[in-house]
């Protein structure tokens, strides 16, 4: 059983979610995408955990910026996209997309999107229904497509869209209210997309994350994932 700790970084400014995970049954851990070291220390501090791994979406700064620091603090191997492995600060294990990853007993499978990068990766824990998506997607909107195509980024999320609506999916960064305007009217202000903003609102005034949020959820309330085909798709940009 994987157990997934949310930490927020580099608040107010990018706010950036890194993660903790934790293989229960073995006790093996890892860090999501790192964004900056103090308060990820601070909690792996408040969990006992020394991680294991460090486990890259993609290469950007944003999202590596404490590989090197907690690889020397608790000497955790950085995983990451064979494909982006010259880009990935101290990366040691280059992962073969369509490949799997075990963490311990928890098993991801990996997951090419190459659209906001090059190489960019998904985590997708199959039998924990947790999906890590880095810059891919994010509540009600997606990453900027900075090295790919629109065409890219359409079939990478075609990919998300084909996992089941109870897999609960952990963005990169808390970007819900920059796409909440836009989704509100995609939806003409629907009872689903008025459901998902009360909760995120809810969420977001007690100091908490909006995700993990269903991605049968985000399918129906997402404009980006709602696109039918490849044309819908590019009339949202």
């Amino acid at each position: 059983m994987l157990e997934i700790h949310t930490v927020l970084c580099r608040a107010g400014y990018m706010d950036n979610y890194s993660y903790i995970l934790l293989d229960k049954e073995t006790g093996t851990s890892a860090v999501v995408d790192p964004s900056e070291n103090a308060p990820i220390i601070q909690k792996l501090q408040e969990l006992g955990l020394h991680p294991d791994y460090i486990l890259n979406t993609h290469h950007h700064f944003d999202h590596t910026d404490g590989n090197l620091e907690l690889k020397e603090l608790f000497g955790a191997q950085i995983a990451g996209n064979f494909n982006d492995a010259k880009r990935i600060p101290g990366i040691d294990i280059a992962i073969t997309p369509g490949q799997s990853f075990k963490l311990g007993n928890s098993v991801a499978e990996i997951i090419d999107v190459s659209a906001h990068t090059q190489g960019h990766i998904l985590y997708y824990f199959k039998k924990d229904k947790a999906l890590f998506t880095g810059d891919t997607l994010f509540n009600l909107c997606i990453g900027g497509i900075f090295e790919g195509s629109e065409q890219q980024m359409f079939a990478a999320l075609q990919k998300i869209k084909s996992l089941p609506d109870d897999v609960m999916f952990y963005p990169g960064h808390e970007y819900t209210m920059h796409g909440a305007d836009f989704a509100f009217h995609y939806n003409n202000g629907n009872q689903q997309i008025r459901t998902y903003l009360e909760k995120a609102q809810n969420r977001l005034q007690q100091g908490l994350p909006v995700a993990p949020v269903s991605l049968g959820e985000e399918k129906q309330c997402n404009p980006y994932l709602e696109a039918k085909d490849f044309t819908s798709f590019c009339s949202l940009f």
